[in-house]
């Protein structure tokens, strides 16, 4: 999947809809030190949502998520499955809010740190901050070859320690977000140290869309298209490993 990356292009810089009608952010004046200021204070797990807060507003919708996959150089298809993310996370968002659900299924970024589940890496804490030492972590006990990469093996590997007894939704969780992030980042079959840090500080995906924007793409990920192209041209879906032969 060719795709792109951008250092995170403020978001008052983006459009949004009111009423229908496209509407510019607020200006670099006073929107920007509103904006760097909550920027600051929000913690690495709000980061890293933030980019699918369309209008900046706290909120995300399920078409934001949508949205957001498509513009990371997700399929349709994909896309479409990652409304799932809503239908699991909205309530527990919700909570500090209302006991009520919400109807329509919106992610509140203030409280995403409610949604943690088990069976996870804990580089992300309960509030949702950043753990450089856990994340290093990962990469001395999972990093096999040495080379600042985590590969599908290394991954699975990663996911079976990190089970936790009698919790199979915390399992389902932790594979579908590790499975998006490998199809999003891996370059020669590895998840590099880099790119993984930034996804988890929240610069990422920022990144990929302006890079994506520019004409090239996003250098990085794995979709149908080099699926199909690895089958035909190398008799394997790991393309990578023909390049060295």
């Amino acid at each position: 999947m060719a795709g792109v990356t951008t250092s995170s292009p403020p978001a008052q810089l983006r459009r949004k809809k009111v009423n229908g009608t496209a509407k510019s952010q607020p200006s670099e004046t006073n929107g920007e030190n509103m904006n760097s200021s909550s920027k600051e204070s929000q913690t690495a797990l709000q980061k890293h949502i933030s980019f699918f807060d369309r209008d900046n507003d706290g909120i995300i919708w399920p078409w934001d998520v949508y949205n957001g996959f498509r513009e990371l150089g997700f399929c349709i298809l994909f896309s479409l499955g990652s409304l799932l993310i809503p239908v699991f996370f909205s309530y527990p968002t919700r909570l500090g809010h209302s006991w009520i659900p919400d109807p329509f299924l919106r992610i509140y970024v203030d409280d995403i740190h409610k949604a943690k589940h088990g069976s996870d890496s804990g580089i992300y804490d309960l509030d949702g901050n950043f753990s450089a030492e856990r994340f290093d972590r990962v990469f001395d006990r999972f990093d096999t070859s040495g080379t600042g990469g985590l590969s599908v093996g290394d991954l699975a590997e990663l996911l079976r320690k990190d089970r936790c007894a009698a919790d199979p939704a915390g399992w389902s969780f932790a594979f579908m977000e590790w499975w998006t992030t490998w199809l999003l980042l891996q370059k020669d079959g590895r998840v590099w140290k880099d790119d993984l840090r930034a996804c988890y500080e929240g610069t990422l995906f920022w990144k990929i869309s302006e890079e994506r924007s520019k004409g090239d793409g996003w250098q990085k990920g794995y979709g149908i298209n080099e699926f199909i192209h690895s089958l035909w041209s190398s008799g394997t879906w790991k393309y990578w490993e023909t390049k060295t032969k």
